[in-house]
């Protein structure tokens, strides 16, 4: 494969219009995207990175981003757990394990899924 991969996953990251934050075992912030420096921009944006994501959280979200990287720990099953739904901005959020090619538990992450329907043309390219 001529492709270096990190490139390609970096690539599919960083052109994601959802926020992705990832953080490592220790909660510290190691990777946000740009649409996550932007939406985060109000607490520090980019200068976020490094910091503690239980930092940026109430106690009880602290808890239970606590409760669940445990969990994925438990078995290299145990790889998303469904967390909110924000009426809002019409999305379900769930927190994801990051694994190595053994299966051992080395990040995870917020992903974003919203419901809204596409307003964009289909193959508007013009």
């Amino acid at each position: 494969m001529s492709a270096d991969m990190n490139m390609v996953y970096k690539g599919v990251l960083e052109a994601d219009r959802a926020a992705v934050v990832i953080c490592d075992l220790d909660h510290a912030i190691i990777y946000m995207n740009p649409a996550a420096i932007q939406r985060y921009e109000k607490w520090g944006g980019k200068d976020l990175l490094g910091k503690s994501l239980l930092d940026c959280h109430n106690e009880k979200s602290r808890e239970m981003i606590q409760k669940v990287v445990g969990w994925f720990r438990e078995s290299k099953d145990n790889n998303l757990v469904y967390t909110s739904y924000n009426q809002k901005e019409n999305k379900d959020v769930y927190m994801v394990a990051l694994r190595d090619e053994s299966g051992d538990l080395i990040a995870y992450y917020e992903k974003h899924e919203y419901r809204d329907k596409e307003t964009m043309k289909m193959y508007d390219i013009k």
